[in-house]
């Protein structure tokens, strides 16, 4: 079913859809697509943003990086994103922790000293995508090779959370899980992981002057992560769907709401990927964002087949988004 190659590309579909909408209110998004959203990808190439740009940093890297442990995942990482921070494509407006994260890290100093320890932003989950796909891993390996990858530009425990959360929605998407089992799957990670501090691949990341312990500093990202996820769930529940999905759930600026606007979006037709891209893009907050992750959960839990067949060579970065999703279907 191919479920790598439809997870990434619908995570670029999605970006290219919610491109022209991030920035827009509701009601001026609704005047010009509809409810619905935009349903159709616009432009030849459809161009997509820094998010796809930088999931695409994240799956080379692990591709170079081979078997990903903390030693040989980080240099690989570091390396995808000072390559993508001075690429003459950069040039979509990305966010300014991936760029002063980039700019830290170009001096070879560790990492933790490069990342931007206070932000939570929807950079740190909106590239992870790839973790989750990735064949092979145990689930340590899955959890710290997401979280690695987030707090290269993302410190705060949050933003770890919640990239380990979207990595394993996606995973066990692709693994066959059913839609309407998810979201009590990823409380119950939630809880079941309050108090795991990834040493091995975090090292000091966790030192704040107000924080006793690394498990009290990553209590506090699963804490938030978890309340997010509880909004999804009455939002679900209320069963009122018209509207601003970022009314009920968050507007997507900062990684817990990324994921649960994401994941609303996604829930409420899990059978209709193209219609899930169309309502995340048409959100009021930080559209590109949301609908990329929706995408990427679609196509993990539907494969290839779920996306027109036409959209395949029009997406910008093609080569790579196939060359990535081969590799490991």
């Amino acid at each position: 079913m191919e479920k790598a190659s439809g997870s990434l590309l619908g995570l670029a579909y999605g970006d290219s859809l919610g491109k022209p909408t991030e920035f827009q209110d509701y009601a001026a998004i609704v005047a010009e697509y509809g409810p619905a959203g935009p349903l159709a990808l616009s432009g030849d190439p459809a161009l997509v943003t820094d998010d796809t740009q930088m999931m695409l940093a994240v799956g080379e890297a692990l591709v170079a990086a081979g078997e990903p442990t903390p030693e040989r995942l980080e240099p690989a990482l570091r390396q995808a994103f000072l390559d993508w921070a001075i690429s003459p494509d950069n040039n979509r407006a990305p966010g300014m922790t991936c760029l002063r994260a980039c700019g830290a890290l170009a001096d070879g100093r560790p990492w933790q000293q490069a990342s931007q320890i206070h932000s939570k932003g929807c950079g740190a989950n909106m590239r992870v995508t790839p973790v989750g796909l990735m064949p092979g891993l145990t689930p340590a390996q899955r959890a710290g090779a997401a979280q690695l990858q987030a707090g290269l530009t993302h410190g705060h425990a949050t933003g770890l959370a919640a990239s380990e959360l979207t990595a394993f929605a996606v995973r066990w998407l692709a693994d066959g899980l059913a839609p309407k089992d998810l979201l009590a799957r990823l409380l119950a990670h939630c809880a079941e992981q309050r108090s795991v501090y990834h040493h091995d691949w975090l090292g000091d990341l966790w030192q704040r002057p107000t924080v006793r312990t690394p498990e009290e500093f990553i209590a506090r990202g699963w804490d938030e992560s978890a309340a997010a996820l509880g909004r999804v769930d009455d939002a679900l529940r209320r069963g009122d769907f018209a509207g601003d999905p970022c009314l009920a759930t968050g507007a997507g600026w900062i990684a817990e709401e990324a994921l649960a606007t994401a994941l609303y979006c996604y829930l409420i037709s899990p059978d209709e990927p193209v219609a899930v891209l169309g309502r995340a893009a048409a959100s009021s907050g930080d559209s590109d964002s949301i609908a990329c992750l929706a995408g990427g959960f679609a196509g993990a839990s539907l494969g290839l087949a779920a996306w027109p067949p036409a959209w395949r060579e029009r997406i910008e970065y093609a080569d790579r988004l196939r060359a990535l999703g081969d590799a490991w279907d």
